[in-house]
């Protein structure tokens, strides 16, 4: 989990505790370690969040206090809208579930007479995309790529002929047809572009990659320029 998220996660556990949360039932919830949650409260006291509270006693979110409302244009909601029901044609279903998760957030931050913009706008999107890779997780290789941890995948060509390769991914493509893994190819020592369909078998290294991220979508855009055909085609 990134700082902003586990940070906002932190303030929503406080907001709806009904009592003092100890350092340890917070590290539990949060899934990290006591030093992380000291330090996660000390830099959101230090940004005026009203925590109190102690180690050993537990904190408690001042009363009163809460997140700064979201407020849209009808035109931003509907572009909110599309956007969730175009994550329908990824066939990823931890987006899906996130997305679900999203809009009904926005929806109870939304005034009633906004609310109707959201829940039917006046677009269509087709449901036809990419089905769901039969073996291949795609929240897992989302989460790879942003802890940027290496994956080891079996993975069959067009032919059928399966190579064992380890990977560096920084992105996911998502086409009506398939989705892709942009990667660095350690077997063939350039970029490479996985169909997730054809991944075979994947597992999660553990081991980071020896460039961030960032460098890698960087040169790969040098090498590409960005440019759909050259930069999607399956290995």
């Amino acid at each position: 989990m990134r700082k902003a998220d586990r940070l906002f996660e932190l303030i929503q556990i406080l907001r709806t505790a009904k009592a003092p949360v100890t350092a340890a039932a917070l590290a539990r919830q949060l899934e990290v370690n006591l030093r992380t949650v000291y330090r996660d409260i000390a830099a959101l006291q230090s940004r005026r969040v009203p925590i109190e509270g102690a180690p050993g006693l537990g904190y408690v979110l001042r009363r009163g206090f809460d997140l700064p409302p979201l407020m849209f244009t009808a035109d931003e909601i509907e572009a909110i809208a599309v956007g969730m029901r175009l994550l329908h044609r990824t066939g990823d279903a931890g987006l899906l579930g996130a997305a679900e998760s999203v809009l009904s957030k926005i929806t109870l931050a939304l005034p009633e007479a906004l609310r109707a913009y959201l829940a039917a706008p006046s677009v269509y999107v087709s449901g036809h995309g990419a089905p769901p890779p039969p073996v291949a997780d795609l929240a897992q290789i989302r989460v790879a790529i942003r802890d940027e941890h290496k994956l080891a995948i079996d993975y069959a060509d067009e032919q059928g002929r399966r190579t064992r390769r380890t990977v560096w991914p920084f992105a996911v493509a998502y086409y009506v047809e398939a989705t892709l893994v942009s990667a660095w190819c350690e077997l063939r020592d350039d970029f490479r572009h996985f169909r997730t369909d054809r991944i075979l078998a994947l597992e999660v290294t553990g081991e980071r990659f020896p460039v961030c991220g960032r460098t890698l979508m960087s040169r790969w855009l040098e090498k590409f320029g960005g440019r759909e055909e050259g930069g999607a085609r399956p290995s």
